[in-house]
């Protein structure tokens, strides 16, 4: 049998990582981070335990690629919906769409999300991997095709906003509901409420209110002291 080739070699090695990350996402989604072990992700990935300590340092960083896949996944499904660049209104759309997309995991997986931001904000921190370069660059793409004079500026902004909306939506006994978040973000960057994926239909909040009061309202205290970007 001939050897196989470095071509073979590395995609062999990537399916088995993409693996790992994806019965990662499952187990925590399924009994938590903390009852999770190592040897139970190896054992549904149908991979050798040693596999794990090749691709990643430790629990954390395993977990924490895991989640940055997810991420990047949901996101470029999303904007794999965004209208042509050339189209009107483009910009605003795709924004919309990523951030849709990103708040929508503090819904679809709130177990997995609530773990994730913990394991950042405590001590072993944010960690750097192929994944999360992935997840930034699509996030820098939107903020580009809204208009930023300046996405490397502007990109962190929208990463803090994102951050910071998903762990008020996840916060232990005093969460925010994730349509009043949204509309904040919203106003923030100027975007009408039926862009992106509305949460219950066009122009209506889970309550019934309207997006445009909605809107007015959250426009009195705009963050950081700016004013919404308007629409052209």
């Amino acid at each position: 049998m001939s050897p196989r080739s470095a071509s073979v070699n590395e995609e062999l090695r990537r399916r088995s990582r993409e693996r790992l990350l994806q019965a990662t996402v499952e187990l925590v989604a399924e009994h938590g981070y903390e009852a999770t072990t190592l040897g139970a992700i190896a054992d549904r990935a149908g991979s050798a335990r040693g596999l794990i300590s090749y691709y990643f340092s430790g629990k954390r960083e395993l977990f924490q690629s895991a989640v940055h896949r997810l991420m990047h996944l949901t996101l470029a499904a999303a904007l794999e919906r965004a209208p042509l660049p050339e189209e009107p209104g483009s910009g605003e759309e795709t924004l919309a769409l990523a951030i849709d997309a990103i708040m929508g995991l503090a819904r679809d997986h709130p177990v997995l999300m609530r773990a994730h931001m913990a394991g950042i904000l405590q001590q072993e921190g944010f960690v750097q991997c192929d994944e999360q370069r992935r997840l930034a660059a699509l996030l820098r793409t939107a903020v580009a095709r809204y208009g930023s004079p300046d996405p490397d500026r502007d990109y962190p902004l929208l990463r803090a906003n994102l951050m910071g909306s998903v762990v008020a939506a996840l916060l232990p006994g005093a969460p925010m509901p994730l349509e009043r978040l949204r509309g904040e973000l919203f106003t923030r960057y100027g975007l009408a409420w039926d862009r992106g994926t509305p949460p219950e239909g066009p122009g209506e909040r889970a309550d019934g209110a309207s997006s445009a009061a909605l809107i007015r309202q959250l426009g009195r205290v705009t963050p950081y002291g700016q004013e919404p970007r308007s629409k052209p």
